[in-house]
């Protein structure tokens, strides 16, 4: 009798034992990104809930192919990119990689830019529909999954904001494309002072194009994969028609209503020193909390925002991105990017000690070099 007892205890552990074994190997091979074909829609979701869907270079791998096939296969219609987890779409790229990549001198510095502009480039010159669900937090390299596309659909979880100014970088990802095309001095607001908007507001701002409540998206999801032979204009009936269903925050206003004539005339400057001297001279209480904003960001980090919004309005994105991948590569060669990761990112101190400290000290040269050509490193679609 004794013996079965011990028997079951045994098979009982080894049981669980492998159950937990079990658990464990196929939570360390789960997709980063699953594709699939639902219907007559190719269906990408960003599957790295833990890590707020931080983008890597191998999902770039599986997402670019993907696209393009799907691009080019009759049976597909439209593709809709989500996220997995409830809380963000895609917080940004996987920035600690490439920052240890780029102090080893590692290519990966070259390739995850590289190719993730070459993605952004593919998605804003998608024949497809191209749905973004960005229900949930959406920042640097997720906005640059999203924002090219013709159709982004914001939610009351949506975050929006791209803060590079703060880690030494700039707002990349084709930033220097849709930025400046936002209304009035907005674009170059949230640029330099990484502004974060929240749900409807994303809409509002003109980075999303449509709103709804979060509890709708799957069944919008549902009707869009369900929709037969789709056109632009079938998608964008099916995205009205549950946004006029979300009244949610409809009654507030734009958070930065009372403040875009302020905006639109601070941030008016012939240069970062000029903007940074409006704030000074205003000395309202948003004046003076932007001014204190942009003293903490990196001096080198912008004055390249500045000149990349400025020069983006005036071209197309795949232009935009072969100056941005240049971009990148200068802020890979500089120290702040490094400086940046480490006090925001790494020791969470928050107190970078950027190189140079000022704005005065940021060269001419060096932002020549900043945006010269890479020759035949220069990135290439």
């Amino acid at each position: 009798m004794c013996n079965n007892v011990v028997m079951v205890h045994r098979l009982r552990s080894l049981c669980r034992l492998q159950r937990i074994q079990g658990h464990m190997m196929s939570t360390q091979v789960e997709a980063e990104v699953l594709l699939e074909k639902v219907g007559r829609a190719g269906v990408i979701t960003i599957n790295r809930p833990k890590v707020l869907n931080a983008l890597n270079l191998p999902m770039i791998r599986q997402i670019y192919p993907q696209l393009k096939k799907w691009e080019n296969d009759k049976e597909t219609e439209i593709v809709i990119i989500k996220g997995a987890g409830g809380k963000a779409f895609c917080a940004g790229g996987d920035i600690r990689a490439v920052t240890e990549a780029g102090k080893a001198g590692d290519p990966l510095a070259e390739d995850f830019f590289r190719e993730e502009y070459i993605l952004n480039n593919a998605i804003g010159a998608c024949k497809k529909p191209y749905i973004a669900l960005i229900d949930g937090i959406t920042m640097g390299g997720g906005v640059g999954l999203s924002v090219h596309g013709r159709f982004r659909v914001a939610s009351e979880k949506t975050l929006f904001a791209m803060p590079e100014t703060a880690i030494g970088l700039f707002p990349d990802v084709g930033g220097g494309y849709f930025l400046p095309r936002l209304r009035g001095k907005l674009g170059l607001f949230l640029a330099l002072t990484g502004f974060r908007l929240k749900g409807r507001d994303v809409q509002r701002a003109g980075v999303a194009t449509h709103f709804v409540e979060s509890k709708k998206i799957p069944d919008l999801e549902k009707e869009l994969v369900d929709l037969k032979s789709p056109s632009a204009e079938d998608v964008s009936r099916v995205l009205e028609s549950y946004q006029n269903q979300s009244s949610l925050d409809s009654e507030k206003p734009f958070v930065l209503d009372k403040h875009m004539s302020d905006i639109d005339r601070l941030f008016s400057g012939s240069s970062v020193e000029g903007i940074v001297q409006n704030l000074k001279a205003d000395g309202s209480e948003f004046a003076n909390k932007q001014a204190e904003t942009l003293a903490r960001m990196s001096p080198t980090s912008l004055k390249i925002t500045f000149k990349q919004l400025q020069a983006g309005a005036a071209l197309s994105l795949p232009d935009v991105l072969v100056m941005e991948y240049r971009l990148s590569q200068a802020c890979m060669r500089g120290c702040d990017f490094y400086e940046g990761v480490r006090a925001v990112l790494v020791d969470k101190d928050q107190s970078p000690k950027w190189n140079p400290s000022t704005l005065e000290e940021v060269s001419e040269q060096t932002m020549e070099q900043c945006f010269s050509s890479l020759g035949e490193k220069d990135l290439t679609f």
